[in-house]
């Protein structure tokens, strides 16, 4: 209806950024050459989130016009839309970018208020009706080309990525965390990962491999907590000790499903079986990754 068969689905939107936090002026945070690419990795690490591709929406222009920080995006396929659409309805694209904010700046809190407009269009008022909002997006067609900027700064994150991998975790403690692709405990999903010498679908976390995990992790419950809690600000040593007390009685099942409950809730989109794996791997658990990754043959499941 909205594309003729041989026409790619293509649109554009504005995304308006305003922190409610005196403190911090995402418009002067993006103008500092020092801070800009902070603020430009949290938001392609929250866009990608709320695609579930790292290519689901491009970054044509970030403006700054205080007090708002806007971003022009271009969506290349109506499915990568309507997923944003879902993400930004349901509040996860505030958390995911309020997250990456927190961890980019190194702060405590980054609160957000977000508007999306399409043309005139404020999309905001008409977000219950899906297809009426793809509509909008679909009519405006992006009116430029990426701006050299945000190449020049997807290059740079890249090489940051790529530099960071080659120096593992010799990162300094003050230094901003950046994704890891060689240890699957990438901030932002990857779309594969390799586990011995092998390539694998990166995905969230499924109930299944919840319940394996559960009933095959044992006493090793906590160590590998304590490597998820890298990148996970909701597993600290406290709240492992405190879930291995609470769930004390009901036993290690119990304790390694609360677990990784925290880390789902927390984490959401981004709690992907690749950081996972990472950190079974981290601690010998060979096995229990194989059989999360569907390595072993039936028999060894039942």
């Amino acid at each position: 209806k909205m594309a003729g068969s041989s026409a790619p689905w293509i649109g554009s939107a504005y995304l308006f950024l305003q922190s409610t936090c005196k403190t911090i002026v995402l418009p002067s945070l993006y103008e500092s050459s020092q801070k800009k690419p902070s603020v430009f990795k949290a938001l392609k690490l929250a866009l990608a989130d709320s695609t579930g591709s790292v290519n689901g929406v491009d970054m044509l222009k970030v403006h700054c016009s205080h007090p708002h920080l806007i971003v022009q995006l271009k969506f290349c396929k109506q499915e990568n839309c309507r997923r944003f659409l879902q993400s930004y309805r349901e509040g996860a694209l505030q958390e995911s970018l309020q997250n990456h904010l927190q961890l980019s700046l190194a702060v405590t809190t980054v609160p957000l208020e977000m508007e999306l407009k399409a043309g005139n269009e404020h999309l905001d008022n008409m977000l219950k009706d899906e297809d009426r909002c793809l509509e909008c997006i679909y009519r405006e067609k992006p009116d430029r080309l990426r701006d050299e900027e945000i190449t020049e700064l997807e290059e740079c994150l890249k090489s940051l990525i790529v530099h960071q991998s080659i120096n593992n975790n010799m990162v300094s403690p003050n230094s901003p965390s950046l994704p890891c692709p060689s240890q699957g405990s990438s901030l932002s999903p990857q779309v594969t990962f390799i586990f011995q010498g092998q390539q694998f679908a990166n995905r969230t976390v499924t109930p299944d491999d919840h319940q394996k995990f559960a009933k095959l992790v044992s006493k090793k419950w906590k160590q590998v907590g304590r490597s998820l809690q890298k990148n996970c600000r909701a597993l600290r040593d406290p709240v492992i000790d405190n879930l291995a007390l609470e769930y004390d009685r009901e036993g290690l099942y119990e304790q390694a499903y609360q677990l990784l409950l925290r880390f789902i809730q927390s984490e959401g989109k981004k709690a992907t079986i690749a950081r996972l794996i990472a950190a079974l791997e981290e601690n010998g658990l060979i096995s229990l990754a194989e059989e999360l990754l569907g390595l072993h043959s039936n028999e060894d499941c039942s």
